[in-house]
């Protein structure tokens, strides 16, 4: 069967959406379509003309025998502040406010649309690392970690806080948490991560910082390098942070637990696009 342009192009423009950030051989395409390498290299100039034209990510070529393509997902900073606007307004509902200066975020980290974009929205500030791996703490960072890990096209690696015979050999760590300032455990399988890996911390919810404080003394036991830290919301109302380096999508203010108050605003990631 011989295919038309126009159906080569539909076709390889799915399957690179299907495939980000991997390397896909020109070969892939030329014994599908069974055409010559050089009308495929056309048809991947279209895609690639296109999507820089209308912003839609980046399509990376490379050359050589072992050369192919790679689309690489890519949030421009109109859509990042349109995005942190929406969640904004999301999370100022005052029935959200838990004790303690927590936020209700269930339904948010639920809603696989909108985590979908907000995985494309971390994915873009460090998509220019060399990353093996988004790293989580167990439960409500799961869903956010495999939303960036797919756009990322990365494992995602979930530390818990007790130990399970399923994990089989496993490494542990005593932190301080710093808001409670009790002592907890965290626990990492050896088979989940390998030594001098490079990772992405992402976390739902970050107070003093503790727990990722945490992960990060977990990580050094693992050789590992923290190329990143990221959250989906910040509490403002901490003097001293364990954290320095993170982005944050938004940042809860001004907490009154009595009177049901409280502000968010954008956090600092708007500064990556830059």
């Amino acid at each position: 069967m011989r295919f038309k342009r126009s159906e080569r192009i539909v076709y390889m423009t799915q399957y690179l959406l299907k495939h980000p950030n991997e390397l896909v051989p020109l070969t892939y395409f030329v014994n599908h379509f069974g055409q010559a390498k050089s009308s495929i290299s056309e048809d991947i100039q279209i895609i690639k003309e296109t999507f820089n034209a209308e912003r839609l990510g980046i399509i990376e070529t490379t050359a050589g025998a072992s050369g192919g393509v790679t689309y690489r997902p890519k949030m421009y900073v109109e859509e990042a502040r349109e995005l942190i606007a929406k969640l904004c307004e999301l999370l100022k509902e005052k029935e959200r406010l838990l004790p303690g200066g927590y936020l209700f975020m269930s339904d948010l980290v639920g809603n696989p649309k909108l985590l979908n974009q907000v995985g494309e929205l971390i994915a873009t500030m460090y998509m220019d690392e060399e990353l093996d791996a988004v790293v989580t703490i167990a439960t409500k960072g799961i869903s956010l970690a495999n939303a960036v890990a797919k756009v990322l096209n990365l494992p995602v690696v979930v530390i818990r806080k007790d130990n399970k015979v399923t994990e089989g050999s496993t490494v542990s760590i005593n932190y301080v948490s710093g808001s409670s300032r009790k002592i907890e455990t965290m626990v990492l399988s050896k088979r989940t991560l390998a030594e001098y890996s490079n990772v992405l911390i992402v976390d739902d919810f970050m107070r003093a910082g503790g727990s990722i404080n945490g992960v990060i003394n977990l990580m050094n036991e693992f050789k590992a390098t923290v190329k990143g830290v990221s959250v989906l919301v910040e509490s403002k109302e901490v003097k001293h942070r364990l954290i320095e380096d993170y982005t944050s999508l938004v940042r809860l203010s001004d907490v009154d637990e009595y009177n049901q108050q409280f502000s968010v605003e954008e956090g600092n990631c708007l500064k990556r696009f830059n």
